[in-house]
C-alpha cells in the first residue's frame, strides 16, 4: 500500500510529486533543494549552507514517519559544480557520522530555482 508522506518540516512540493513516499517498511524522499520550509524562499549561501537545508528538510520529512537519518540507506547527491563536493562532504559527514548510507553523487547541469545541490533519499524503517 502506497502511503503519502507530507509535512510542515520541509518544503511543500513545487511540481507535481510527493515530498515522500512510503511503501511497506521503504520511505522515498523527493530530490529536496535548498528551500526554507517556513518562509519557501531558497536559502541563499554557499554549498555548505544549502547543503544544511536540504539535509534538514530531509530530516523533517523522516520525523514525520518516526525515522531519523540513521534510517537512510541510499542518498542520491546532484550538484551542479563537483569542485565543491569537498565542501558538501564537510556538512554531509555531521550528519552521517557513524554508518553512512550509501551515496552516488552526479554533476548535472542545472537544478530548480538554480538551487547548487540537491538530494534525495531511500530510507528503511
Amino acid at each position: 500500500m502506497k502511503e503519502i508522506i507530507s509535512t510542515s518540516k520541509a518544503p511543500s512540493a513545487i511540481g507535481p510529486y510527493s515530498q515522500a513516499v512510503k511503501v511497506g517498511n521503504l520511505i522515498f524522499i523527493s530530490g529536496q533543494i535548498p528551500i526554507d520550509p517556513s518562509s519557501g524562499n531558497m536559502v541563499d549561501g554557499d554549498i555548505k549552507e544549502q547543503t544544511k537545508r536540504v539535509l534538514e528538510n530531509i530530516k523533517g520529512i523522516l520525523e514525520a514517519v518516526g525515522a531519523s537519518l540513521a534510517n537512510v540507506v541510499k542518498i542520491t547527491v546532484f550538484m551542479i559544480d563537483l569542485s565543491e563536493f569537498s565542501l558538501m562532504n564537510e556538512v554531509y559527514k555531521d550528519y552521517f557520522p557513524e554508518k553512512p548510507p550509501a551515496r552516488s553523487t552526479i554533476q548535472v547541469s542545472a537544478l530548480p530555482r538554480g538551487a547548487k545541490i540537491e538530494i534525495e533519499a531511500i530510507a528503511i524503517l
